[in-house]
């Protein structure tokens, strides 16, 4: 009997191509998770099935997703991360690859999840990135949407931001970390909790939009978070702007963690902290 290996990776995708996270069993729409099965498996040479960090919409992108599989079959790291990208669309590519502990499961053993949420606050919208940023025309005061978002921290039910086909067991999630940043015209929302109800995000932005265009008071934020319903909250944002951009695991399984990217927001951040 062969014996077998348990492999973790990080995958970089544009949502945009695909029709969400999640193989369709009766559908023929292209999803990341089949995409990167059939190339896995072809290394592998056998069936692979993956399990993921945080299953991700259609439409919302990813820099830092992780993913995790096992195999009988024996590669150099090299081997596998060439192998898989020269066999998946342009629009996804693993970053890293690694052999990993047997009890190392991707979505179970994650201690924390990361978003960032882009925005294009200019008057017209751009060309370029046009499926990765949400495009704002209104002006939005950051400064306004930062200080609502504060109202997040924390052990909360979060049944207003919750998207009516949620699986969560449970709305009850704890917000590590919630920030709202501005260059120019470029507005970041960046977000890190225990975990993610559906559409969680979005409903999130949701609120934020009308707080930063002067349309709702500050204190709505907490209103709607205090309130437990749906039907409190405001509309859920695109998809265009969101990326799921890390994962937080314990030291031991030695998952890298940074940079979160988007890779050419790097830099701005870099700048900025100096």
């Amino acid at each position: 009997m062969s014996d077998t290996y348990r492999y973790a990776a990080i995958v970089e995708y544009n949502g945009a191509c695909f029709h969400g996270w999640q193989k369709q069993k009766h559908h023929n729409e292209p999803t990341i998770q089949a995409a990167l099965e059939a190339a896995i498996s072809k290394v592998a040479n056998h069936p692979v099935e993956i399990a993921c960090a945080g299953r991700t919409d259609a439409g919302v992108h990813a820099t830092r997703q992780v993913i995790h599989f096992d195999t009988t079959s024996k590669r150099s790291d090299y081997g596998w991360l060439m192998g898989v990208n020269t066999n998946t669309p342009a629009n996804v590519s693993l970053q890293w690859i690694g052999q990993v502990a047997p009890e190392f499961h991707a979505r179970y053993k994650a201690q924390a999840r990361c978003y960032r949420y882009l925005i294009n606050n200019a008057p017209y919208r751009q060309a370029l990135q046009y499926d990765q940023l949400t495009w704002w025309r209104y002006p939005l005061d950051a400064g306004r949407m930062h200080q609502a978002a504060q109202s997040l921290l924390g052990q909360h039910d979060f049944s207003s931001f919750r998207a009516k086909d949620c699986q969560a067991k449970t709305p009850v999630k704890t917000m590590h970390r919630i920030q709202v940043r501005q260059w120019g015209s470029l507005i970041l929302l960046e977000l890190e909790a225990s975990a993610f109800l559906y559409h969680m995000v979005r409903n999130i932005v949701g609120v934020l939009l009308p707080i930063g265009e002067g349309h709702q008071p500050i204190e709505w934020m907490a209103e709607v978070l205090e309130a437990k319903s749906r039907l409190a909250a405001g509309v859920t944002a695109p998809g265009d702007g969101l990326h799921f951009v890390g994962v937080r695991y314990p030291q031991q399984f030695d998952i890298p963690s940074q940079p979160f990217g988007p890779l050419l927001l790097e830099p701005v951040l870099a700048l900025s902290a100096s």
